[in-house]
C-alpha cells in the first residue's frame, strides 16, 4: 500500500501523490526486492550537437502547484478516488496494433534519442490509444522485451482524452507482462520533478526530446525527458534486452481491436494528418540518433520507413538534401478517409 507524503491537486483534475522513492511500486515486481536505487546513469548524457536537441523544457502542468519533498517522487492517480495501484492485466498493451515508423536495426543497440512532436489526436473509444514513441526492442517476434517512452493519448489509464507523457516495457511482446508509467511494478523512478502519466496538453505543436539509454555498468535502461533523468527500467526485469537491443524504431502507433479490419477504427495517429513533409503538420519525429555498444550518440547507418495501414495510417522519410533525416507520419484512421477500410 503506498503511503503519501503529500498530495497536490492539479487544475484539470489530476491528483498527484508525492511517494517516499523507497516505497514506489517498483519494489513490488520479484526481481526487485533486493534492487538499490541508483539514483543517477553513469554513462546517459546529452547530445554534442546541441542543435539537435529541444530548448529547455517546460514545466508539466501539475508543477504549478507545487512540488514533491525531498525523498519523494510524484505518481499520478489514474482515478479521481483512488490510488495508482491498477493491476498489470488492464493496462497492457492490446496485440491489435497498427505502427507508422521508422526503423534500424543490424547493430547492438544501447541506447536511442529523438525529437517528437506532440499533438492531440482523436481516440475513437476507451479501448483505443493512439501513441507516438521512441522504442528499443530485442527478441523473437511474438515474445519480444521492449523499453518505450513518447507521449499518448490512452482513454483507458488516463481516464482522458488530453495527452500524456508516458514509459512503457515489456517481456513478451506486449501480451501478459508489463504496463504504462508506474501501474505495474517495474519502471524506478528518481526524478521528483516528472510525473509519468502527466498532462502535456500545453506542448501541442511543440516538440519533446525522448533519451532512453543503457547504462554498461548495470544493464539499467534509463529515460531522460527533455533535460530531466526520470529513473529506469533494471535491466534484471529483462530476460533479453538487458544485454542489448537489436532494433530501435522511432512513430506511431494505433492500439485498437479495430485496426487491420473492416469497419476500421476511427483513432487518429500522430496529429490525424497524413505525412506531411512540407509543412510538418503531421506526425513529426526529427534528430533520430542511435548508441551502439554505449559509444556516443550518432545518427542511424540506415533508417527504413515502414506502415501497416499505408491508407490509414502513412509514413515518409525525408533525408535528401536536408542536414539531418526527419521522419513525418500519421493518418486519419477511417474517419472522413474512404481510403482506409
Amino acid at each position: 500500500m503506498l503511503s503519501y507524503d503529500a498530495i497536490l491537486l492539479v487544475k484539470n483534475g489530476d491528483i498527484i501523490d508525492c511517494v517516499d522513492i523507497y516505497k514506489q511500486p517498483a519494489f513490488e515486481h520479484p526481481a526487485l526486492k533486493n534492487h538499490i536505487i541508483q539514483m543517477k546513469s553513469n554513462h546517459l548524457h546529452p547530445t554534442t550537437d546541441q542543435t539537435r536537441t529541444s530548448p529547455k523544457a517546460p514545466s508539466q502542468i501539475w508543477q504549478q502547484y507545487g512540488s514533491c519533498p525531498n525523498g519523494t517522487i510524484p505518481i499520478r492517480r489514474t482515478t479521481i478516488n483512488h490510488p495508482t495501484n491498477i493491476h498489470p492485466s488492464k493496462v497492457i498493451v492490446t496485440p491489435h496494433h497498427s505502427f507508422s515508423v521508422v526503423l534500424t536495426e543490424g547493430f547492438s543497440y544501447s541506447g536511442a534519442k529523438a525529437n517528437i512532436r506532440v499533438w492531440k489526436p482523436y481516440v475513437e473509444s476507451g479501448n483505443d490509444y493512439s501513441s507516438s514513441k521512441v522504442m528499443l526492442r530485442n527478441g523473437p517476434l511474438q515474445t519480444f522485451d521492449t523499453a518505450e517512452a513518447g507521449w499518448a493519448v490512452n482513454p483507458k489509464v488516463y481516464n482522458d482524452n488530453n495527452t500524456h507523457l508516458f514509459a512503457y516495457w515489456t517481456v513478451d511482446g506486449m501480451k501478459n507482462t508489463g504496463c504504462f508509467d508506474l501501474t505495474c511494478p517495474g519502471f524506478v523512478q528518481t526524478s521528483s520533478e516528472v510525473v509519468l502519466g502527466g498532462d502535456i496538453s500545453d506542448l501541442y505543436g511543440s516538440d519533446i526530446t525522448i533519451q532512453i539509454s543503457k547504462d554498461p555498468y548495470t544493464s539499467n535502461w534509463f529515460l531522460r525527458y527533455n533535460d530531466n533523468e526520470v529513473g529506469y527500467w533494471p535491466g534484471e526485469i529483462f530476460p533479453i534486452l538487458r544485454h542489448q537491443a537489436n532494433l530501435v524504431q522511432w512513430g506511431g502507433e494505433v492500439s485498437s481491436p479495430n485496426v487491420g479490419t473492416h469497419p476500421h477504427t476511427a483513432t487518429a495517429m500522430g496529429s490525424g494528418k497524413f505525412a506531411d513533409f512540407i509543412f510538418g503538420s503531421s506526425g513529426t519525429i526529427k534528430g533520430m540518433l542511435v548508441e551502439e555498444n554505449s559509444n556516443p550518440l550518432k545518427p542511424p547507418e540506415n533508417l527504413y520507413p515502414s506502415s501497416d495501414e499505408w491508407d490509414c495510417y502513412d509514413a515518409y522519410l525525408l533525408k535528401e538534401y536536408v542536414k539531418e533525416p526527419s521522419f513525418f507520419y500519421g493518418g486519419p484512421g477511417s474517419r472522413n478517409n474512404p481510403r482506409c477500410p
